[in-house]
């Protein structure tokens, strides 16, 4: 069986871009206005565009459901396992009592809720999206803060939007590199297009955090640290894009950023001390105090985390994963049944990568820790346990959201919608960051939205004299504030911030400011692409190139290698450190009596 997509239906690309837009309303009604719970929202909206898909577009019932199938093992794995991962991590630090010494620490630094967002939300959750993304950060990032004392619905909220800035140069820069791969616009013009975008909402997005959390007059009051956390940020994101490539921007700028703030707070205090209106009084001891061991100790999970996944983005590494523990096959029934408007089969190949998978290397960070912070692993089998129980309904909404993402794709209905996009003309980069914002809205993914859209927006650059970097460009910025809205993350912030059945409140919590930075975007692309044109950096197309790279097992190995001896320091500093006091109220005892 053949079948070959049906990019409009009606003849009519406006109809037929009505009906296609059928689904995402229904997301919309039913999170807004209905306040459906997360999993039901995404089931009723598979099954709406597989009933669009069959009806309308003639696809047959066989390959609809085939395909959304599909999707759903995807979010099962890599990105159900992601999540399930992460939060698994957090629960170990939270049980083990570590997660209380953690919060005195940053009560050390600041116990101002403002400048708490900005070291964990916006800064750490930059640097966790440079290394891991796929859904990690606001994992990580929202579970801390709600550990904190942050009112939950902030606390995700506040990690969904500040994961923004981020999500462009995410896992070590693949959005780009997939959007180099589909367009043959360099790696680095695209890196440089997007780096003289995004700084920009980097600088905004403090300021933005902070009054959405306290309102104005509170956010004045911190003005000189909301500045250097953004203009720190921006200006190594702008020259790591501009100079170094899409690799590392928000690996160096969330770690500067990180620095710059802790340094200032060193020299600079706030007038006053906020917290949320309702939120309860502090219940930390504040006669404790905790050596430099026991609190490298608590934080123990989170470096070995971030070493873990610095390790697991380079290329050697995964090289050697994936040749000793990935299976992949073709999905049968699917894999080149379907083929594009320009008949081209489409390849329906499933990677079960489970060594190289980012989850897998959040796995070993949790299990490394075990020991290191007080467990039994009998104990933590248990909390695994409790965990999966706690993840049941997210799990099955990031598995439904998968499923409607592969079948509006593979049915044309997402082609459908770019085509009308495509038809503006003149304005076309005013909506081209919106092809993005779609792409990401429906898959989760900028690397999904990049190589959905890449080629399009090249192709429709092109025909109306407009530079393609431009536009590719664009699609990775208009996409990075759609995840904020993706049902994919919204499940994810949910899980994480205790919000499981009200994903309705958190989506209409972000909605309004995904639209807002959006129209933001959307008029920088327009002006870049027509009066600041000065600002497009000058390229020369790539050449294919079919001479395949033999990957370097070598490298790979080696680094293992000196992964392995790094977490054995690691484990020995924390092991040795731990053996000191310490003192509360001026009374010695020993470790175990206040962990």
């Amino acid at each position: 069986m053949s079948w070959t997509q049906v990019i409009n239906p009606f003849n009519n690309i406006a109809l037929s871009a009505i009906v296609a837009v059928v689904p995402i309303l229904f997301i919309f009604w039913a999170l807004i206005i209905k306040k459906m719970k997360g999993y039901k929202a995404s089931l009723f909206a598979a099954a709406i565009a597989i009933v669009i898909a069959i009806l309308v577009y003639g696809m047959p019932v066989q390959l609809a459901l085939l395909s959304t199938a599909n999707g759903a093992m995807y979010g099962l794995f890599p990105i159900g396992w992601i999540v399930i991962s992460a939060v698994f991590l957090f629960n170990l630090t939270v049980e083990s009592g570590q997660f209380e010494i953690i919060k005195h620490f940053m009560a050390s630094i600041t116990s101002d809720r403002r400048l708490q967002a900005l070291l964990i939300a916006f800064s750490f959750g930059s640097f966790l999206e440079g290394t891991a993304g796929f859904g990690a950060p606001v994992a990580i990032t929202a579970a801390m803060l709600v550990g904190l004392g942050f009112n939950p619905l902030y606390a995700a909220g506040i990690c969904l939007i500040a994961n923004t800035a981020p999500v462009a140069f995410g896992a070590i820069g693949i959005p780009i590199t997939v959007a180099s791969q589909v367009t043959s616009i360099p790696e680095m013009a695209i890196s440089q297009m997007v780096g003289r975008t995004l700084p920009i909402l980097s600088i905004l997005l403090p300021f933005y955090l902070v009054m959405l959390m306290s309102g104005y007059k509170k956010t004045i009051e911190i003005l000189p640290a909301i500045l250097v956390s953004g203009i720190s940020f921006a200006f190594i994101q702008w020259f790591s894009s501009n100079y170094l490539g899409p690799a590392l921007p928000d690996v160096i700028a969330g770690i500067g950023s990180i620095l710059a703030l802790i340094i200032f707070l060193k020299f600079w205090k706030a007038p006053t001390t906020w917290r949320f209106p309702n939120e309860a009084a502090p219940t930390l001891n504040l006669d404790a105090h905790y050596t430099t061991g026991q609190i490298v100790r608590a934080w123990s999970p989170f470096i070995l985390l971030t070493v873990m996944i610095i390790a697991w983005g380079m290329q050697p590494v995964k090289d050697v994963f994936n040749s000793i523990g990935q299976v992949q096959f073709e999905f049968p029934g699917l894999h080149n049944v379907i083929n594009d408007r320009n008949g081209k089969p489409i390849p329906h190949i499933y990677k079960f990568n489970y060594l190289s998978a980012a989850g897998t290397a959040i796995l070993l960070s949790a299990l490394i820790s075990i020991p290191l912070i007080g467990l039994k692993f009998g104990e933590a089998g248990k909390i695994f346990l409790k965990t999966l129980k706690q993840l049941k309904y997210p799990i099955i909404t990031i598995a439904s959201v998968l499923g409607f993402a592969y079948i509006v794709n593979d049915s044309g209905i997402t082609i459908t919608m770019a085509e009308a996009l495509a038809n503006t003309g003149f304005l076309f980069p005013f909506f081209a960051p919106v092809l993005g914002w779609l792409g990401v809205f429906i898959t989760g993914s900028d690397t999904s939205a990049n190589a959905l859209f890449g080629k399009l927006q090249a192709a429709t650059a092109t025909s109306i004299g407009v530079d393609p970097v431009v536009t590719v460009a664009a699609n990775v910025s208009g996409g990075v504030v759609g995840k904020m809205i993706s049902p994919q993350s919204i499940a994810v912030a949910a899980a994480a911030g205790h919000l499981i059945g009200k994903e309705s409140e958190l989506f209409r919590f972000t909605v309004k400011h995904s639209f807002i930075m959006l129209l933001f975007i959307c008029f920088i692309v327009l002006a870049q692409a027509y009066v600041f044109q000065w600002l497009i950096p000058e390229y020369n197309m790539l050449v294919a190139n079919a001479a395949a790279v033999t990957p370097d097992f070598s490298r790979g190995y080696t680094y293992l290698l000196l992964l392995a001896v790094v977490i054995a320091a690691i484990a020995v500093i924390i092991i040795m450190m731990t053996r000191k006091k310490i003192i509360v109220r001026d009374e010695t005892i020993k470790p175990s009596l206040v962990e």
